[in-house]
């Protein structure tokens, strides 16, 4: 089990399901309703299905063991044991489990390797079902056996192979296959690798409901403070620690309705909804256990002492809004405890938040600009600015308005709806004429300080929030900023955390800069196989967001995705880049429907409805005005609409379960 000496790599073993134990009390914090069953149908989950001594801090207990290796402790992931293989061929450790039931699973490990060609595999009743061969990589990276579909009574061997070299591995575990398999095919193989490698990665840090795991995991923390029962989640932050964050989940929400996670999140999104108290002046806390309940201890001190940025407040209402379009669950409108935290999110927390600058006859809610654990506008943690307003909370808020209107129509209220239009036309109005000042690229205001400073230039994340939350008016301006965005994100100021530079794809997509925004999400995942900055958190892969994020950008970005099951309604626009020729998805979910979607470059598109019953009306959008538009070669009325500043050409065909319809303009 030699191994190069490198440093120690102090992640905690909390990425391990625990099999023993009682669950000790958490920390404090109101019920969140998690659900149970399966993320995304509300139908009895997959039967649980748990692994021994999945941290090896048991020892050898639950494993077999060949000649040349074992368990030790001189390089764990998390915890105090980890097992080992010596070099070379024909060792191996095995643990065989028995299906309690029917169920899907993925199973992952963290694997370290002085040498290529170990291997981590999945043999159900004999049969390699799942395999990796591992390359040389001698810090720890985060290993999946994906879709493992287990009968009750099939006996599930999950084992470690040796190499050319040593191998250590570590803090395994069972998650749920997600209920969605999306399949991309496409001209380009780049899209098609990268989308793979996500789903497995994202499909990789879903809980199991009803595991038993540890709390208050963190670095310093490395043994938690007792055990709890998890909900329905994923991780949504750095992997060493046993919760999570409301600015990371708000990014990967879309990802995980690409998988049909639903039901993760609704509970995570309630979570958050739950601790949004008068007592903590309506901010939601930062993060919480997987219990979903419980505060994550080392955000959260006291009811004036936890995290809290003021875009996260803003962008989980618009999330929920997004949740509800990808899933159509009645519940984001009808929920007391959701609506409760809409309206206070968008009312009271404006006005107790909204007396630093007078701002005339709109409301911009504020930060203290006195650092994170007492509020901070902006989730630009490093800059040192005393912040009272910043671009991304602002642009949050707007979002937060629409989102608001939105739910309010779900809900049939029109009255509230209107009001909230008029917010969000009002504050769009207020920030383009007055509080963005009247610059240019670097000379665009992008937040004003505590003592009333204006402050242009680099902001990071209150610089690409503005015209990715599209506060930003169309035109020359908008246009200006983002090429100073993709300068400044391209020099030597750009943020040095790979999650930052996951933002980069949206904001161009959502403003149509399709070649852009796929440069950076090259950009993106080429750098997953590179030491994150923080080492404890591994590789930067080995971060969610990286994954889902571009699960969420390939479908909502490249293929112009705007789900809205509640009204049965498809709305897609091709924004394949240069040098794409064509993209395909199957398997997309929204609602109770399944489609394929198709575009070929970007005048024509085919949709496919796969469901079993139903049917759902395609809105097919053709970026600029064109002089025919044809469906299924039939030809139709060439209608036009601005959307945002764009003008398209579309078409509304009616797509009935079982119906393949082809849109094409010319």
């Amino acid at each position: 089990m030699k191994r190069s000496r490198l440093s120690l790599l102090t992640a905690c073993a909390l990425l391990a399901p625990l099999v023993l134990g009682t669950p000790a009390a958490a920390a404090a914090g109101p019920a969140a309703g998690a659900e149970a069953g399966r993320p995304g149908t509300g139908t009895a989950g997959p039967a649980p299905l748990a692994l021994v001594n999945p941290g090896f801090e048991q020892g050898g207990e639950g494993w077999v063991f060949s000649s040349g290796t074992g368990v030790a402790t001189n390089y764990p992931h998390g915890g105090k044991g980890l097992v080992y293989l010596d070099d070379g061929a024909g060792k191996s450790v095995t643990q065989t489990v028995k299906a309690t039931g029917r169920g899907t699973y993925d199973i992952s490990a963290w694997i370290a390797t002085g040498g290529p060609n170990g291997t981590f595999v999945a043999r159900v009743n004999g049969a390699v079902v799942a395999s990796v061969t591992l390359p040389a990589a001698a810090n720890y990276r985060r290993y999946t056996l994906s879709r493992i579909t287990l009968a009750r009574g099939d006996r599930l061997e999950i084992g470690f192979g040796s190499g050319d070299g040593w191998v250590n591995a570590d803090d395994l575990m069972v998650s749920p296959s997600s209920p969605a398999d999306p399949r991309i095919s496409s001209s380009d193989p780049k899209i098609v690798e990268m989308f793979d490698w996500a789903k497995r990665k994202a499909n990789s840090w879903v809980q199991l409901p009803g595991t038993q795991g540890p709390l208050n995991v963190d670095e310093w923390n490395t043994a938690g403070s007792g055990t709890g029962t998890y909900g329905a989640s994923y991780w949504a932050g750095y992997a060493n620690r046993s919760g999570y964050y409301s600015r990371d989940f708000a990014h990967q929400l879309a990802g995980a309705g690409v998988l049909g996670l639903s039901g993760a999140n609704k509970a995570m999104l309630r979570s958050f909804a739950a601790s949004a108290t008068a007592e903590h002046a309506y901010y939601p806390v930062w993060a919480l256990n997987f219990d979903t309940t419980s505060y994550l201890s080392i955000d959260y001190r006291s009811p004036t002492s936890f995290v809290r940025e003021v875009p996260a407040t803003f962008e989980l209402v618009q999330k929920a809004a997004e949740a509800y379009r990808w899933s159509g669950d009645r519940a984001y409108v009808d929920d007391p405890a959701l609506w409760d935290f809409y309206r206070h999110a968008t009312g009271e927390f404006v006005d107790l938040h909204n007396g630093t600058r007078d701002n005339g006859s709109v409301k911009v809610a504020e930060g203290t600009g006195k650092g994170i654990f007492q509020g901070t506008a902006s989730y630009n943690e490093q800059s040192g600015e005393p912040l009272a307003e910043a671009g991304d909370a602002i642009g949050s808020q707007y979002q937060a308005y629409l989102a608001m209107a939105e739910l309010a129509r779900g809900k049939g209220d029109r009255d509230l709806a209107a009001t909230y239009d008029r917010k969000a036309r009002e504050l769009k109005a207020y920030f383009n004429s007055t509080w963005s000042g009247t610059g240019s690229g670097a000379d665009m205001v992008r937040g004003y300080t505590t003592d009333g400073r204006a402050l242009t230039g680099w902001g990071k994340e209150n610089s690409w929030f503005m015209p990715m939350k599209q506060i930003l008016a169309p035109g020359a301006r908008l246009d200006a900023y983002l090429d100073y965005i993709d300068q400044q994100a391209s020099g030597e100021d750009a943020p040095s955390n790979i999650e930052a530079l996951t933002y980069l794809p949206d904001t161009f997509f959502t403003n149509n800069r399709s070649d852009t925004a796929w440069k950076w999400m090259n950009h993106v995942y080429d750098q997953k196989d590179v030491q994150h900055v923080n080492a404890k958190q591994g590789t930067n892969g080995d971060y969610p967001e990286v994954s889902f994020t571009l699960l969420g950008q390939t479908v909502e970005g490249l293929l112009g995705v705007e789900p809205d099951a509640p009204a049965r309604t498809l709305t897609t626009q091709s924004r394949l880049p240069a040098g794409m020729d064509w993209l395909k998805i199957d398997d997309l979910r929204i609602g109770a429907g399944t489609f394929s979607l198709r575009h070929d470059g970007a005048t024509k598109s085919t949709l496919t409805n796969t469901s079993s019953s139903g049917a759902y009306t395609w809105e097919a959008r053709f970026p600029g005005t064109h002089a025919t538009i044809t469906v299924n070669g039939v030809p139709w009325k060439a209608r036009t609409k601005v959307v945002d500043g764009v003008t398209y050409t579309y078409a509304t065909p009616t797509v009935t379960a079982g119906r393949t319809v082809t849109v094409q303009v010319g």
